[in-house]
């Protein structure tokens, strides 16, 4: 992802608002066959377990916006970490360290059995974000303490993302200590700069395995949201989205350049001025609004537990939409969000600019592309003085993968397995955010993309510890995760 001003958690979580102030009290109980599904307890040795990953938060394996500033010692001190933690992983698997312009991203196979099938990519990002200047006193626990106290693992990277990183390791450790032989290859790819976009390390990972040759993977899990009880009103089980889409991402400069000068004769239009007019226009012309697949799917899964009259509100595209609209985070759902984020002209009060700039965010929709965004915003502002310029690292939507098929199916079962009640209620969702899976989305090798961070989160409220302060996650749950991947990997047999 670009870097996030809100946490990932809360980028994601625009599709929860959806239901959090209009779902009734009263819901229906899923019928979905699949919350049939046993519960598998995983002996897990939770405290060993925690340790580890207490370790592993202290590497300050910080992605800063300014990528000069990158502690490459962190980084090697963090590889040495795993390699002497995980003795088996390492043994069993080939372990490569790559990336451009720098190579500290990770990406190990897990040779199968049979090698015609399709393999299956698992990821997770060895990269946190910084501690927002100012903040330090807030946490209970300094944030790099890998601190175990109250039941909880304390520090960044607890919750995004070297939670999902160490979980599959330690799965796999389990799974290799009782001698098992997965059939088809299990690929690990850990980025080094999901924080800030993942152009150095997914990206060039994604290049690496087309130029191998690689045809075809199985599916791809990447985090996304975690299990969060109660979030609804009136839905006290767990709740699991499993993120099936992104909506694409392009940052676009407007810029005017002009006559500066002394502000005692200033022209019949400033640079400020030109640029304040063409930011009013590009807001006051938003993008239209359309029910995508992605959205459609979701809805279709979640009218198990929506009360009649809401049933009726998101019946069809039209409804849909007014039901949407209204809420910044909802609408971000349905049609391609504009974001006025940085604006930069004039250093003193009598003096004017020579030029003026600001930079406009916009999250893209699936039917939108880069492209036709650009040609949008030339299209509103219309002045020849405005110049638009993409300035990012940007990406298209990515396709929307099935949640139908055997691939969602599995994760789906893996996840009723691991935290399973009756009333659990598992959704796609299109993920209005983005991470590092998008890479993959967009090669031909992969046409089954999922994001779900793998551990169930207390409340709602835990969405702030994402980026934010305290980041934490309960001991008992970690263990979890660890039972999620080791019975994934297990199951991955349901496909063949």
């Amino acid at each position: 992802m670009k870097k996030k001003v809100a946490s990932t958690l809360l980028v994601l979580i625009g599709c929860f608002v959806i239901f959090t102030e209009t779902f009734a009290q009263e819901v229906k109980k899923s019928e979905n066959p699949a919350s049939q599904v046993e519960l598998v307890n995983i002996q897990v040795d939770a405290d060993a377990a925690a340790k580890r990953l207490a370790k592993g938060i202290k590497f300050k394996t910080i992605s800063n916006q300014d990528r000069k500033d990158f502690d490459e010692k962190a980084f090697k001190d963090w590889h040495k970490f795993l390699v002497k933690t995980y003795p088996r992983t390492h043994k069993a698997m080939k372990r490569e360290v790559v990336g451009d312009p720098r190579k500290f991203s990770l990406l190990y196979t897990w040779q199968g059995t049979n090698p015609a099938l399709a393999p299956i990519v698992l990821m997770g990002h060895q990269d946190v974000v910084p501690v927002v200047p100012g903040t330090e006193s807030q946490w209970e626990h300094d944030a790099f303490s890998g601190d175990i106290a109250g039941g909880y693992i304390w520090g960044r990277g607890s919750l995004d993302d070297k939670i999902m990183i160490m979980a599959i390791l330690e799965a796999i450790e389990m799974q290799l200590k009782q001698g098992f032989k997965p059939e088809r290859s299990i690929v690990l790819v850990f980025g080094q700069d999901e924080e800030v976009g993942g152009s150095e390390g997914v990206n060039h990972i994604v290049k690496t395995l087309e130029s191998r040759g690689i045809k075809e993977i199985a599916f791809v899990l990447d985090e996304g949201l975690p299990l969060a009880p109660g979030l609804f009103p009136g839905v006290s089980a767990p709740i699991a989205l499993l993120g099936i889409a992104e909506k694409g991402y392009v940052s676009l400069e407007l810029k005017v350049d002009g006559v500066g000068g002394h502000s005692a004769a200033p022209p019949a239009n400033s640079n400020i001025g030109i640029l304040a007019q063409a930011i009013t226009k590009v807001e006051a012309n938003p993008f239209p609004y359309r029910v995508t697949d992605a959205v459609r799917d979701q809805f279709k899964v979640m009218s198990s537990v929506l009360s009649a009259e809401q049933q009726k509100m998101t019946a069809n595209d039209e409804t849909l939409i007014t039901y949407l609209k209204g809420n910044p985070q909802t609408e971000a759902m349905i049609h391609t969000t504009t974001a006025v984020t940085m604006v930069n002209g004039g250093v003193k009060e009598n003096v004017l600019p020579p030029f003026a700039s600001a930079v406009v965010n916009f999250r893209i929709l699936q039917g939108e592309t880069i492209q036709t965004v650009m040609e949008r915003v030339k299209q509103i502002i219309n002045d020849h003085r405005v110049t638009v310029t993409n300035l990012s690292a940007s990406n298209d939507p990515t396709p929307v993968s099935s949640s139908t098929g055997p691939e969602f199916k599995l994760i789906d079962k893996t996840i009723r397995q691991t935290w399973g009640t009756k009333d659990l209620v598992i959704a796609p969702y299109l993920v209005i955010g983005g991470a590092d899976a998008k890479y993959f989305a967009a090669s031909p090798m992969a046409k089954n993309v999922y994001r779900f961070t793998a551990v169930r989160v207390e409340s709602a409220k835990d969405a702030d510890r994402w980026h934010g302060v305290n980041e934490r996650v309960l001991v008992s749950e970690y263990a979890k995760s660890i039972g999620f991947f080791y019975r994934l990997m297990a199951n991955v047999k349901d496909l063949n």
